[in-house]
């Protein structure tokens, strides 16, 4: 069973998520919080798997809070879609959208608790045009894999990992593999990964 505690200060939108997670035997929400003020000394007291983060609280906000937690996973639950760079160098794992369906929130606990990082898909830029081993790659980036470790995957040379990696670079006018995977995500190209946080 994986333990949630769920911090949102809209009354609905918490007990929406504790409706969601408690109706399924996987999931048992062990705590609900109207604030990120205090959350260590409460991650402490009620032991949590997940914390389902919102980032627009009074008092603290859930970047502010996020950046001094340890030992705990967090999946950020907000109604911005512009801040999953900062969320995720703060040390989230997941990244949601409010609205998200049932199972959405249920997958992104589920791929959070169990290693990953679910990052939702967010169409917000135009479409780049990769090709299908861009592709690959850009998943291997995803995955946090080194070059080394992509090529490996992939069969190919780290020099020809290299060069698609620049290509995906280009093409998603970023300049490091977080912006990468952050810019796939914002266009739809990624929906999930499960891997470790990008390298720098």
């Amino acid at each position: 069973m994986i333990r949630v505690l769920v911090v949102d200060d809209h009354p609905v939108v918490a007990q929406g998520l504790q409706a969601i997670l408690d109706g399924d035997p996987e999931f048992r929400t062990v705590g609900v919080l109207s604030t990120a003020v205090g959350l260590g000394a409460e991650i402490a007291r009620l032991s949590p798997d997940v914390v389902l983060l919102d980032l627009e609280m009074p008092g603290v906000d859930g970047l502010a809070a996020l950046e001094g937690l340890t030992g705990v996973k967090v999946v950020i639950f907000t109604a911005y879609g512009d801040r999953v760079g900062p969320a995720l160098q703060a040390g989230a794992r997941g990244y949601l959208l409010k609205g998200a369906p049932a199972e959405v929130i249920r997958q992104a606990v589920r791929t959070v608790q169990h290693g990953g990082t679910y990052l939702q898909a967010m169409s917000t830029g135009p479409p780049a045009r990769l090709s299908e081993r861009e592709r690959d790659v850009l998943a291997g980036l995803a995955d946090g894999l080194s070059n080394k470790a992509i090529a490996a995957r992939l069969g190919v040379t780290e020099r020809t990992v290299k060069f698609h990696v620049n290509g995906i670079f280009n093409k998603l006018s970023v300049d490091n593999r977080t912006g990468a995977v952050v810019a796939a995500m914002e266009r739809g190209l990624l929906s999930f990964r499960t891997g470790g946080a990008p390298e720098p």
